[in-house]
Order: structure tokens, then C-alpha cells, then sequence
């Protein structure tokens, strides 16, 4: 149950590269909500999760990500995921929040 994220501002482009690696689940994920809220209060910018190296991610992580874009979508900014393996890019396509968040490849 372990998870280590690293958060940085791509100043170029305006997002907020965050990169889980590890675990996101009921143990970890007030962690990640915790970094990235403390990222997007410095600095209103949209939201690149890269998981190439995210193991795996729970329902109380995908609660997590909700609760983030909810905190986002007032400023109309977004959430953009990618290099998810297939076992969690199809948590988000049997939860159809694949509709919600901008998945990419």
C-alpha cells in the first residue's frame, strides 16, 4: 500500500503534472487529494495525471479524482489521464467516467 507522487507545474503549457506511482487506494488516496489540492490553491491550472507508473487504483481513488475535478471544473479547467494500464483504464470505462475525465493514450 505504498504511493509516491510527484506534483510539478509545466509553466510552458499550464498544467499540473501529477505522478502517482504506486498505489492509490483507501489507505493513499487522501494523499494524492491532499497534493494536488495543495497544487491547484498555489495555482488554478488543468490537470495531467500521468500513470505509467500507477499500480493500481480503487473505487476510493476514483472518489478521490471525482472530488478533484470537482474542485477544478468551476475555473473550467480539466483532468487529462494517460498511460493507464488496461486493468484501470477499464475501471474508468466500466464506471463511464472515461466520459468524465480526458483519457489519452
Amino acid at each position: 500500500m505504498a504511493l509516491d507522487i510527484k506534483v510539478s507545474y509545466n509553466e510552458g503549457n499550464n498544467y499540473w503534472l501529477v505522478e502517482p506511482m504506486g498505489e492509490v487506494d483507501i489507505y493513499t488516496s487522501s494523499e494524492l487529494k491532499e497534493k494536488i489540492s495543495e497544487a491547484i490553491g498555489d495555482k488554478k491550472a488543468d490537470i495531467v495525471i500521468d500513470g505509467k507508473k500507477l499500480d493500481y487504483l480503487d473505487s476510493t481513488g476514483l472518489g478521490t479524482l471525482i472530488s478533484i475535478f470537482k474542485m477544478i471544473k468551476d475555473n473550467e479547467n480539466k483532468i487529462y489521464i494517460k498511460n493507464l494500464k488496461p486493468n484501470i483504464r477499464k475501471l474508468f470505462e466500466i464506471t463511464e467516467l472515461d466520459k468524465v475525465f480526458i483519457i489519452e493514450e
